[in-house]
This record gives C-alpha cells, structure tokens and sequence, in this order.
C-alpha cells in the first residue's frame, strides 16, 4: 500500500506540473511582456576540455548536480591498464581517493573518499548506467561486480551530498556509464585482446548500433591471471546486452542485462615478518572465492514538453558469493585434517525510482525543480558452516541442514522520497535545498551456534541460540548547496548535507575467529559539507580546489580485546565514538604547449593531485581512543603525472604517493596475527603509452615501474586475513580493432 501511495503522489505531482506549465508560460509573457522560453536543447558534448576529466553539468537527464562537488571521468582520455581495471590509474585525477591494491587482476576494486574505509566501495552508492550493482544497497553494500573499465564512457561521482538523491551514504555516489550504441550507424565492433605478466588474459568484445528506432550494445570478457604468488588464479566471465526502443523524439524504453561469473583461488595473507622475508609466501592452499550476478534494469524515459521530465528506473539482482576456507589466524598453519569454513550468501534485491524534473522561469531564468521517489526491497540469505578438507573448490556444506556457524535470512525494506530545486536567482548564482524523507527497515531472521572450548581444544558448550531482530526507523535528511559563477571560466560552489548510514549484516552476525561483534550496534549518523573553486581556462588549465568537513557519529570501527574463550587477542566491532574527517582536496592540470601556443599539435600536461585529511575519534565514551586517528585514512595521498601526446600518439608517466596509515581505532603498531597495524608509507610508477591508426588501436605499459614492495590492507577475514601484498612490477600489452 505505501509502494502504491507514493506513486500516485507522484504522478499526480508531475501531471499537475505538466498541466499547467501552459498557464504558467502566459502568465510569465504578460509579466515581462516578452517571450524568453528556450525550448530544450540536448548537449551531446559535455566534455569542456580534453584532460579526461571534468565537472558534471548542473541538470542532466532527470538528476540534479548543481552546488555539488562533482567529478566525470573520461576513459578513453586516460593511459591506463584498462584491461585490469588499475584502479590507481583509472582515479589517478579523483582527490582524496584511497585504493585497496591487493587485486592484480582487477576482478574487484576498493575505494573510499575522505577517510572511509575502500573495502569494495561500500561507503559509495555504487551504480552502473543509474542503477544499484551492490550485494544490498542497505544492508550490505559491498560491490562484487566491478564494471569492465574496457565498456565504461565516463565514470560519474557525486560526493556526499549524493545522499538527497541516491541514498544516505556517506561517501557519495559513482555511477559507471556505458558508452550508448552509435546512432549513426547499423553495426559497429570492438575487439580489444590484452597479454600481460603472470599469465594475464583478457578478451573484450563489443558490438553495437541503431536500425531505424532500436538501438543495441552488447559486450562480451573473459579474463584469466595466474597471479604473482602461487595459488592466486582467476577465470572471469562478463557479459553485458542493452535494447532501447525509440518510440518518439520524446519517448523512449530500454532494458538492460549484466551477467558475471568468476572463480578465484586465494593465497591468504602474510604476518608482518613473512611479508619482510618474501611476500610471495603462500600460507593457504585451500582457500577459494566464487561470485555469480545477475543485474537487469529497465527505463522508461518522457519528455512531457521541453519544460518537463519524467523518467522511471526498475532494477533488480539476482546473486550470490562464496567465500571457502580457512579463517583461522594467519599465523598459525593450515592444518588439513581440519574442516575448511563455508561463508555463503545469495542475494535477491529489487527496486524502483521514480524522477519528474520540470524547468520553470525564476527572475528571467532558467530554475529546476525535481521530485522522486524511491522503493527498494532487498532479502539476503546467508549461510555459514564447514566444508569438506580438499584444496578443491567445492563449494558444499558437510552438514546443510545443521550448520555449524549460523544461517540467517536479512529482509530489508527502503521507501523515499526526495525533492530538491535549483533557484537560479540570477544568470551567475543559484541556490539549490533539498530534503529526503527516509523509511528504513532491516532485519535479521536465523540462528548461530555457540560453542565453547578449553585450551585442549574439548568442547564444553556446544548451544544453537535462535536470533531474531527487526529495527525500523524513519527520519528526514536535508541540504542545500550554492554555486556562484565569478566569469566565463571561474566558478565557487559550497555544499552541506546530512548523512546516514544503517549497520550492516557483517556488523550484525558472522562468525570468524579473528573479530567479534558488538551485539548492541548503533545506526550511524553525521552530516558533510565542503566548498571549493574550479574552472578551465581556454583549455589550457583545469583546476578545482576545495576543503571539506566530514561529521561521523557512532562510528562503527574496530578496537582490541581479550576474548573470553580462547583469551587470544581479537578484533572487536563496535560503536567507538564520534569522529571528525576535515581536508583540502585539490587538483590540477596544465598543456604547457597550449599555454604559449594555442594552435599547437602537440600536448604536454602536467596534473598534480592532492589531499591533506586528518580523521581523528572524539567524544568517546573510552577516553583512550579520543585523538586517535581513523583507520585507512593517509594524511597525504599525491599523485602527478606527465602526458605528451602528438595525433594518434600519447604516452603518461604516472608517480603515487600515500603517507602512512592505521588499520584499527587502537592505532597499533604491529602483532602476530597480523589482522592490524600500521600500513607503511608508500610510492609508485607507472607508464603507458597508445597508438592508434585507422581501424587499428596499440596500448602497452608497466605498473609499478620501480617494483615497489608493499601492501595497502590488512584483512579480516577473506581474502586473508592478515597483510594483502600488491603485485610487483608488470607489464600488459593490447591490440584493439574497431569496426
């Protein structure tokens, strides 16, 4: 009934709009006794330079991104690892990015923004072409799926004021965009096949086009990597299909299907001493990781008239993960006679949103005003006990019906609705408030088994204790951004926006010998808001410098304790305190050439990247934590890169650098198991180069060009736990035919 309401509220809002817009036009001619309507105009060109990235525009399609700190990354401006998914080159021009590098193969990415943890992007409202990719957009919003960087147009991110329109995350929203099908033509292909080091393959295949008023894009990858250390191999499947039906100039309907399927054996991780000595050892033999998404969207897009916008978005997943292994702490050896642990998940989701955008005339000009809503259900079934004691990967409880660990299933409901409106008060300043109601209802319905045992491993409790919640909370989020254009060029903008974030289904049971969990967790709560500058100058420099205040309350992190059982020392998750992220991010790009010739044929750019975030706890219950800095938050993140390009031809020397950083709220140095301590400091070189000529495309290069040895994690549980190292130096090698 409340899906029902909100829906009926909603059309009535638009059709209300759209009816009187007529009324509305005649009475704004007789006021000002001239017509200034504009009828709409579509700009196929967003990009205003060519550095590979740019701000988003102030409206687009039926989403509003006026006063907001905004990013778009263009791919095919970019040198990079594509293949591989390098996220350290892919967001080499994002501020404030921090990025998990265990993962050579780029079959998952992690990053986080302004001290948040990147563990698969779960502080991001993660989407791919406007639609929701994670396990749980509520409960567990962990990306699985990664994108192939190889199909992606632009990458979108809109930072934590994305709360108001896609959700109440912290970190803001990414949102990957495939290229669309060309219009102009009947057929076209992409075959890109790329070689690297370790064993790397991968075979990217693309066709699209439009017949009269459908138009079709379908992809199709595989990737294989061996991995740098034994035991770390990938088989990947993804294939991706897209219709869309033009109806009219003004109506059209498209459907989208995204499969994924992949394999992957995992080595486990190191001690601190193990990683000193060679971080190529291997402490798991047995230890594997399977994923299968299925993602389906369908969109129905109107244009009442060129004033007003209607757009429908339905979604949906259907998958699952299995995490298969040994979770016992890293310093201790796998012992085969033992039973491997079975962490299984299926994920069934669905949902729905709702936008009506309409322009309307304020002062003599253009202003916005947006409506929307959202309904979301998601159900996650999670299983968790032993598995056979093979190194294969069978992925099959011993006992299904009588699990060891627990089986829960998680239901979890969202309803929404959110408004915001661009006042442009005059043709240089605008005024954008808006407001998000929220309705949020998880749950955990199961069991979980607790057994007790001595120093000799007896058992002395062995109790299977039934565990059923609900939580069910309403509230109201606000905001309001402004944006100020000083010229042509130059523009200031300032955003504040509250935040929220509900406790997810790892924080709430999982049984692992390296972590507990308090059962008592809070929701957690906060508001973020920053202001900065940035502008391109005749296509010559591209700059935006802005500083930022994070408030997080109830911060849920990890602490030490001594458990009671085993008395070994453990993780312990819980609310630690409040804490406060603040930091300037900035970032800057120059053609040089351009700068004393602007009719050069020749580019040589310089872009310099770079944060400065102190997260610190404060107002903890537990004095011994106030002051203490956040976990995975560097001080200092920079990145700079050199480009030459001449025609078809452009090459990039890329140099990072993040400052050291801390893996618990206890800010510990280092201890046996390995699970926490310090992240040392580290840099790194990479080099890429492309060529192009005619329906023939070249691309090479190195990563880690000095053969950095480091790590930028220290895991839990799987793929550890204990220390990540990143891959050494490696090279890859594409040849690309377009059609």
């Amino acid at each position: 009934m409340r899906i029902l309401l909100l829906y009926i509220l909603l059309f009535l809002s638009c059709f209300v709009f759209s009816q009187n817009d007529s009324l509305r036009n005649d009475s704004i001619n007789k006021q000002i006794k001239k017509d200034i309507e504009l009828k709409e105009i579509e700009i196929v060109v967003e990009k205003d330079n060519n550095f590979g990235i740019s701000r988003l525009n102030n409206v687009e399609g039926t989403t509003i991104y006026a006063g907001k700190k905004t990013e778009a990354i263009y791919l095919q401006d970019l040198n990079a690892n594509l293949a591989a998914n390098n996220s350290r080159q892919v967001f080499s021009k994002i501020a404030g990015i921090n990025i998990f590098e265990n993962d050579g193969s780029g079959a998952t990415i992690g990053i986080g923004g302004r001290g948040l943890n990147p563990n698969r992007i779960s502080n991001f409202n993660t989407r791919q072409n406007g639609y929701d990719i994670s396990a749980d957009a509520l409960g567990y919003p962990e990306s699985y799926y990664t994108p192939p960087t190889e199909a992606i147009e632009r990458i979108e991110i809109l930072r934590g004021a994305a709360g108001l329109q896609f959700g109440t995350q912290f970190g803001g929203m990414i949102n990957y965009k495939f290229a669309d099908a060309p219009a102009n033509k009947k057929f076209s292909a992409k075959f890109r096949q790329t070689g690297g080091s370790f064993g790397f393959v991968n075979s990217f295949n693309q066709i699209g086009g439009t017949v009269k008023k459908l138009s079709y894009n379908t992809f199709y990858q595989y990737k294989q990597y061996n991995g740098w250390r034994e035991r770390s191999r990938l088989h990947s499947h993804t294939a991706f299909a897209s219709l869309k039906y033009q109806f009219s100039e003004r109506f059209f309907i498209k459907g989208e299907y995204t499969f994924l399927s992949y394999l992957a054996q995992q080595p486990g991780g190191l001690t601190d001493k193990q990683f000193e000595k060679d971080p190529s050892i291997v402490n798991r033999y047995r230890n594997w990781f399977k994923v299968n998404w299925n993602l389906f969207s369908l969109t129905a897009d109107y244009k009442l008239s060129d004033r007003s916008r209607f757009n429908f978005l339905f979604f949906g997943l259907n998958a699952g993960r299995d995490a298969l292994g040994n979770l016992g702490r890293i310093d201790r050896a796998d012992d085969t006679a033992i039973y491997r642990n079975l962490l299984s998940d299926i994920y069934n989701n669905y949902g729905g949103e709702l936008r009506f955008l309409q322009r309307y005339i304020l002062f003599e000009n253009n202003s916005h005003f947006l409506i929307g809503a959202r309904i979301y259900k998601g159900h996650t079934d999670r299983k968790q006990g032993d598995a056979d004691k093979t190194d294969k990967a069978h992925f099959k409880f011993l006992h299904p019906d009588n699990l060891e660990n627990s089986a829960y299933i998680f239901p979890s409901s969202n309803y929404a609705v959110f408004i915001e409106n661009i006042f442009q008060l005059t043709k240089k300043w605008s005024v954008t408030p808006g407001a998000r109601f929220e309705n949020i209802v998880t749950s955990s319905e199961g069991y979980y088994r607790l057994i007790n045992k001595d120093l000799a491993g007896n058992i002395l409790l062995d109790m299977k204790i039934q565990d059923n919640r609900s939580n069910s909370r309403s509230f109201v989020l606000a905001g309001i951004g402004t944006q100020l254009k000083l010229n042509n060029s130059v523009e200031l903008y300032a955003n504040f926006s509250q935040n929220y974030r509900s406790i997810n289904f790892n924080d709430m049971r999982v049984l692992n010998p390296n972590f507990a969990v308090d059962p008592n967790l809070k929701d957690e709560s906060g508001f973020t808001t920053d202001g900065g500058f940035r502008g391109v100058i005749k296509n010559i420099l591209y700059f935006d410098v802005s500083a930022f205040y994070l408030n997080y309350q109830n911060r849920i992190g990890t602490v030490l304790r001594i458990d009671s059982t085993t008395y070994n020392i453990i993780r312990y998750r819980t609310n630690i305190s409040n804490s406060k992220n603040t930091g300037v991010e900035a970032f800057g790009e120059i053609d040089w050439l351009k700068l004393f010739n602007k009719n050069s044929k020749h580019k040589l750019s310089t872009f310099i990247n770079m944060s400065y975030i102190n997260a610190i706890y404060v107002s903890s219950a537990q004095s011994a934590y106030n002051n203490k800095k956040v976990e995975y938050v560097p001080d200092v993140i920079f990145r700079t890169g050199l480009t030459y390009a001449y025609k078809k031809f452009s090459l990039t020397y890329q140099y990072s650098y993040n400052a050291q950083q801390f893996s618990d709220a206890d800010n510990s140095e280092s201890v046996s198991s390995a699970i926490y301590g310090i992240i040392p400091a580290y840099s790194i070189m990479d080099i890429s180069a492309n060529y192009s000529w005619r329906f023939l495309g070249f691309s090479a290069g190195v990563n880690n060009l000095a053969n950095s040895i480091y790590f930028t994690r220290r895991a839990e549980g799987y793929p550890g736990p204990g220390i990540l190292p990143a891959d050494p130096i490696n090279a890859y090698f594409t040849i690309q035919v377009k059609l």
